[in-house]
């Protein structure tokens, strides 16, 4: 009787065992389902240092750093070729006759940073969406590429060195291409802009304005400082600052370490250019350092990141995260730029058109232009007298350009 107990007992524990291990198979066996993982507020964790050097999936979100000034350095594959839509592939329903006009009187000049490993894998995608609606667009390198075109800068590659990058490529930007643009846009090879919701919050500030935009964190500047990934823009009178008193007389750091978009808020403050509020009348934000699933999905981002603390307007998420005429989103994918490309761009819902015309001002009252004092924050001007309009009404938004550039 003991032995039959016994044999029962061996046949039950090789059952479970052999059922547990055909279980894992399974699972193993099934689609992985998108993996997003983000560190806290400490430094990075095992999990996130090994998924940054791993190639990216297609079924894996891309991981934004622990560090929020690494703007990162992932391996995300997409198309081997740039996908164009047909010139023939036009839609004759579309009126875009404000975006048409704000093209005009809202001239933007983009630099793109990349580097000679990214050509293939991200610039080519960056060109072929949304660069085109930019007035003049260039792509920053330290090599020469005739076909986007990038310019090579005396400068080195890595993440230790943009803050030297992006000192060089706004000096390009006045010594080359100064009379060509009103706003000087600074964006990634993985940053995707809607240029047109950008000439929209632009409209009613004067270039000659000492001022820039962006997404505002407040850590480490007074002011605030803009985000590098989500992108910022500089008016005329803004890169003219930054290169003759910033620069020219060594005002701002002179070295190319530190974080590049940290470097350059202290740098404007020091110079008294004003941290802008890009903000849309309802306080949702224009500019944003992830892609949209990160913001408009409720959870995704731990509540222990550092992004949450890092914001100067108190950060939302779900609905409320992002204005409708949102700027810029980060982190984002070749495949994800086209997918994006086709969303904004080409569908539409049938028997719904939207007209637009552009209003005579859409300033917020409360919100002033001031410059920063001499030792950082804000103090009144007696000459600032343009009222910040942080963002736009919903009238006056240009309709999706069809690539007048």
């Amino acid at each position: 009787m003991a032995s039959l107990g016994k044999n029962f007992f061996v046949s039950f524990l090789f059952g479970a065992f052999c059922g547990g291990a055909f279980v894992t198979v399974l699972m193993l066996q099934r689609p992985t389902s998108v993996r997003v993982m983000y560190a806290s507020s400490g430094g990075p964790s095992a999990s996130r240092a090994a998924g940054a050097q791993a190639p990216h999936r297609s079924n894996e979100a891309v991981l934004p750093p622990s560090d929020p000034h690494n703007h990162g350095n992932f391996e995300v594959h997409g198309p081997e070729i740039a996908q164009n839509w047909s010139e023939s592939h036009q839609h004759d329903h579309d009126d875009d006759s404000v975006a048409a006009e704000l093209y005009k009187k809202v001239r933007i000049v983009c630099w793109i940073m990349t580097s000679p490993s990214n050509i293939k894998s991200k610039a080519v995608h960056i060109k072929a969406t949304w660069a085109k609606r930019c007035n003049k667009y260039v792509f920053i390198s330290s090599a020469v590429n005739n076909e986007l075109p990038a310019v090579k800068l005396d400068v080195k590659e890595g993440r230790n060195e943009l803050w030297g990058k992006t000192k060089a490529a706004f000096r390009y930007c006045y010594d080359h291409l100064l009379q060509d643009g009103d706003w000087f846009l600074k964006a990634d090879d993985d940053t995707y802009v809607i240029v047109e919701n950008l000439r929209h919050m632009l409209r009613n500030y004067s270039s000659e304005q000492p001022i820039y935009f962006g997404r505002r964190f407040k850590p480490y500047v007074k002011q605030g400082y803009m985000s590098g990934g989500a992108g910022y823009v500089l008016s005329r009178k803004a890169l003219t600052t930054f290169i003759e008193q910033g620069l020219n007389k060594s005002i701002c750091r002179r070295d190319n370490g530190g974080a590049e978009d940290v470097e350059m808020g202290l740098c404007l403050e020091k110079v008294k250019v004003v941290a802008g509020d890009s903000r849309d009348p309802e306080g949702k934000e224009r500019f944003h350092p992830f892609v949209p699933e990160h913001h408009l999905i409720r959870g995704i981002l731990p509540k222990n990141m550092w992004y949450w603390s890092y914001n100067y307007f108190p950060a939302k998420e779900g609905p409320d995260c992002c204005s409708d005429y949102a700027v810029t989103f980060h982190y984002v994918a070749p495949n994800l730029m086209y997918i994006l490309e086709y969303l904004i761009y080409h569908l539409k819902p049938y028997g719904i058109s939207t007209h637009y015309s552009i209003p005579k001002t859409n300033a917020l009252p409360h919100q002033r232009i001031v410059a920063p004092s001499g030792g950082g924050g804000d103090r009144k001007n007696k000459n600032s007298d343009l009222q910040t309009n942080a963002a736009a009404t919903a009238a006056g938004n240009g309709k999706k350009d069809r690539s007048k550039s």
